[in-house]
């Protein structure tokens, strides 16, 4: 009779995963050209010389919910705890462009978020943060030169000169139009707006890092891991196209890029997907757009713990699986990290829980010995081979996208949100058949839950954040507003870079809503197809 352990598995991509991997595995396979150096190309083993034997990670825990203030208490708790770097939850109004006053904005202001909708809010989020001090990163796409550029303000009143603020905005539109839904614009005026923000950054916020490309919503949406990095590359080769196209010498704006992506429970697929990434990107900057700077090369990400994963049922067994999914990232070489808090599967997390998130990097960074060594992983039989296997679903993926045209016509064949679409699938009905446990939900169940008192958003601040709009609207110079909103208007009709009369509407007071509304009325929005 077979045992339980005798039954074959396979990776979440689909590849057959072996009991035994020996040198066999690797059969003509060349060291120098699959891993070379730590910190040179193909940047497989990383891409610093050093990795974490000279500092950690980046600690960057992600918050924000409720207005401002409540957001910069939960900051201020986070920097005393020993987090490195912020990162800005926004809620959906604002990152659809939407006021908190608007209709279409009741019921979800501040909820899976904090509320902006203009430089004051944004001065309070901020508040006895030193912007010079800190590293920022705003989970912000289809409006995110604005909230680039209200940060960029609140520096200025702080008297922080724009080439001392360092951080990220995330900015990628393409993935919602696959994955996620936080769409404003059709494609061709977003990538624009891209391009813009890119030109802008260059001279403006030189240290400002302009895009994280996300496979990180993909794999939420249920990408499985080849899937989440062939199609967030090839996401950013179309961006790469976009500035290159615009007139941008590649060198000049690539080293700024980065990327977003998640880390699963299964940890060796997971270090192989991100190795696989790092070395598939820097032959496409070499190779195909003939980047010679190793920076332009070099794939640098920041990871989030499987959200997907957590469970509501038994929801301290997250515990234990974000500090696996923490380990595997940190194995994979990642240069920041937020660890999930237990709850998040319940409600926002609640203080404590947003410090054990913390504390599960902590003790990842200084009491195991994953730091003390660079690629702990090369030259293993089972990883390299992974690695391999990994790259090569992943080439064939984008492959596909670049027949369709690229990443923008694939989206509008509905391509990749079909191919993610039956890749939740799949692993939907495995779960539903036992066949893929997950503990606590389809085994190893309790008869009843204990109880638990998860935070919860005051639904009084959508009528406080009501009122700080109209005191705004009755105390700027509505002449001013006016006028730098029409002169947006024009550059949005015409080629100039949007971002200077964005910049000036903003600090006249325009509201998110106001600015975004503006560029409808030129733009357009975008109307999704369905996959086939």
């Amino acid at each position: 009779m077979a045992r339980e352990t005798d039954t074959a598995r396979s990776t979440e991509s689909g590849l057959p995963i072996e009991p035994v991997y020996g040198p066999g595995a690797l059969d003509g396979w060349d060291p120098a050209e699959k891993l070379g150096e730590p910190g040179a190309y193909p940047f497989t083993r990383g891409v610093y010389p050093s990795m974490y034997t000279g500092r950690p990670w980046t600690m960057r825990q992600y918050a924000g919910f409720g207005t401002a203030v409540e957001s910069n208490a939960r900051y201020q708790q986070l920097i005393a705890n020993g987090t490195m770097g912020l990162s800005v939850a926004f809620d959906l109004p604002t990152q659809m462009g939407h006021d908190s006053d608007a209709k279409i904005s009741s019921g979800e202001v501040g909820k899976v978020g904090v509320a902006i909708d203009s430089v004051d809010d944004m001065k309070v989020l901020f508040g006895n943060i030193p912007l010079d001090k800190v590293s920022t990163s705003m989970t912000i796409n289809a409006p995110a030169a604005l909230l680039l550029l209200m940060y960029q303000l609140v520096g200025e009143e702080q008297g922080v000169p724009a080439d001392q603020l360092t951080g990220t905005i995330q900015n990628d539109v393409l993935k919602e139009y696959i994955a996620r839904g936080t769409y404003i614009f059709p494609p061709k005026p977003s990538l624009r707006l891209i391009a813009d923000i890119f030109k802008y950054c260059r001279t403006e916020i030189p240290k400002w890092n302009t895009i994280s490309i996300s496979g990180y919503h993909m794999a939420e949406a249920g990408a499985s891991p080849a899937q989440e990095i062939a199609f967030t590359l090839a996401d950013g080769i179309e961006y790469v196209r976009t500035a290159v196209a615009a007139g941008m010498d590649v060198d000049d704006f690539a080293p700024r890029l980065s990327f977003f992506f998640v880390s699963r429970t299964t940890i060796l697929e997971e270090v192989a997907k991100f190795r696989a990434a790092r070395r598939i990107w820097a032959r496409v900057m070499r190779d195909e757009f003939g980047a010679k700077n190793p920076k332009s090369q070099m794939l640098r990400f920041h990871t989030q713990t499987a959200g997907v994963q957590l469970t509501a049922q038994q929801p301290e067994v997250n515990l234990v699986r974000v500090a696996i999914q923490g380990l595997a990232a940190v194995l994979g070489g990642t240069q920041s990290l937020h660890t999930n808090s237990f709850d998040e599967a319940i409600a926002l997390p609640t203080d404590k829980s947003a410090r054990l998130a913390l504390r599960t990097q902590q003790v990842l960074a200084y009491e195991t010995d994953v730091t003390a060594t660079v690629d702990p992983f090369a030259g293993s039989y089972v990883v390299e081979t992974m690695t391999d296997e990994v790259e090569a679903l992943a080439l064939d993926l984008m492959r596909k996208v670049e027949d369709l045209g690229g990443a923008v016509n694939a989206i509008e064949h509905g391509f990749q949100k079909g191919e993610i679409e039956r890749s939740a699938y799949r692993i939907a009905l495995e779960q539903d058949a036992g066949e893929r446990v997950v503990v606590g939900m389809n085994r190893f169940q309790l008869d009843e839950e204990d109880p638990y008192d998860p935070l919860r958003v005051d639904p009084a601040i959508e009528a406080q954040q009501a009122a700080r709009l109209a005191t705004l609207r009755s105390t700027r110079d509505q002449g001013a507003v006016d006028t730098a909103l029409a002169a947006l208007q024009k550059a949005a009709q015409g080629t100039d870079n949007v971002l200077y009369p964005m910049k000036d509407a903003l600090r006249a007071r325009a509201t998110v809503g106001e600015v975004c509304n503006a560029l409808r009325e030129v733009w357009g929005t975008y109307v999704p197809t369905d996959a086939f």
